[in-house]
């Protein structure tokens, strides 16, 4: 008898999605009932940005990834059902943003997803 594994999460699809700015790529590593929390200056830890399912994320990654800024996914590391990754970003102008994810996987898909922004101010 074998034994059954679930689906591992893609980190090249996760590297080419970001730094190839595609927010298509990266939709297609969240499950259909994904949640993602989003912490930043306007959204800080009382009150974050919740954001349910595929299609309000999809809203949020195509406002990001169309904006005149650069992406690079800094690094990434996996545990069993658990992920957090690092991701610099830099803006025509110079300012920078860095923002840390720690995601909870299901089935190699994105199921939760809590996303903490840092800006140049």
């Amino acid at each position: 008898m074998g034994t059954a594994t679930s689906p591992s999460f893609d980190t090249e699809t996760l590297r080419r999605g970001i730094e190839g700015q595609t927010p298509e790529t990266l939709l297609s590593l969240y499950a259909d009932d994904a949640e993602l929390r989003v912490v930043n200056r306007n959204a800080q830890p009382s009150h974050p940005k919740v954001l349910h399912g595929r299609n309000e994320i999809a809203d949020m990654l195509l406002d990001v990834y169309s904006r005149d800024m650069t992406h690079k996914l800094e690094g990434c590391v996996i545990q069993g059902d658990r992920a957090a990754y690092s991701e610099s970003c830099e803006y025509a102008d110079g300012v920078r943003v860095l923002s840390e994810s720690m995601i909870t996987l299901r089935d190699g898909k994105i199921s939760r997803q809590i996303l903490i922004e840092a800006w140049d101010e």
